[in-house]
């Protein structure tokens, strides 16, 4: 107990150490007039090197860190995403917001196993939402989470990781569930939370601030929350309903957590000089090769 008592008091001694290393640092900047918007860019990169990097990469990230390019990426995906979520919801009047009607399941953006040859519905499915709730924890979420994200990582790797997870998303639907209809962004939305939370678990001492707990807790709760609107749509759906799977989900936060994790754990490192990236890559492509080898030959939905 008392070489434990000495291990922890070590770790608060030498956290305080950083802190005031880190103060000095800021404060010689200040000195120097390094940015006339110190106080404010320098504390937003500040937090989000703490919420988002494990302590011996976050001086590198804060040498780096500017918001060009801005993250665009997450911005226009949520734009567009909520854009035909108004089409679909206003300016095609549905019977109720809360779960749309059957204007989302005609429309040539979902997916459907029936259309199958219809290439681009493995992708576009995700601009598609069934209901406010479903589209307002997806945007919750991938706005809070993948803002910093995009930050730190730059638009090109969280696209990776998305699109990855939509991809996988759609192909584990037209498996696992091959006769039911898809739509949401929750397959790349998941995407970034596996990436994100391999990384915490990880790293958990050094990317765990004050209060972190409460807003894991909080993430929990939104995940819970999608995920038991989505079972509704696929298993209580009323008789004359479309039921919609659920799948995209579990399969988006696997591919999160080997893509995403790989991705989002090379901050500091060339990614395609990783062999982690290059072997979670031949994983998902192989895959991708039975999941298109399925539908083509094996699917009931033929």
């Amino acid at each position: 107990m008392a070489v434990a008592h000495e291990m922890e008091m070590e770790s608060v001694n030498l956290n305080m150490e950083r802190e005031g290393k880190e103060e000095l640092e800021e404060e010689k900047m200040k000195g120097n007039g390094e940015g006339n918007d110190f106080p404010r860019s320098r504390k937003v990169h500040k937090i989000v090197s703490k919420w988002m990097l494990p302590e011996p990469v976050r001086r590198t990230y804060l040498e780096r860190a500017n918001c060009l390019p801005p993250p665009l990426f997450i911005i226009l995906i949520s734009l567009a995403e909520l854009a035909v979520f108004i089409y679909y919801a206003v300016w095609k009047p549905q019977k109720q917001w809360i779960t749309l009607d059957t204007g989302i399941l005609e429309s040539p953006l979902t997916y459907c196993p029936e259309k199958r040859e219809e290439a681009w519905r493995f992708i576009s499915y995700m601009l598609v939402h069934a209901g406010v709730q479903h589209i307002v924890g997806n945007l919750f979420m991938q706005i809070v989470l993948g803002i910093p994200l995009e930050m730190v990582h730059k638009g090109l790797r969280v696209g990776l990781v998305y699109l990855a997870g939509v991809l996988a998303g759609s192909l584990a639907s037209s498996i696992f569930d091959p006769l039911k209809s898809l739509v949401g962004a929750s397959g790349g939305v998941y995407a970034l939370m596996g990436g994100y939370f391999m990384n915490v678990i990880v790293n958990f001492r050094e990317m765990i601030p004050a209060f972190g707990i409460v807003r894991l807790l909080v993430i929990i709760l939104i995940v819970a929350s999608d995920m038991g609107f989505a079972l509704y749509r696929r298993f209580f759906v009323p008789a004359n309903g479309s039921p919609v799977s659920f799948a995209a989900h579990i399969a988006g936060g696997f591919a999160g957590m080997s893509i995403g994790y790989t991705v989002f754990s090379c901050f500091d490192k060339t990614l395609l000089k990783d062999p982690r990236f290059w072997i979670a890559i031949a994983a998902y492509v192989a895959c991708l090769l039975f999941a298109v080898f399925f539908n083509i030959f094996l699917s009931p939905a033929n």
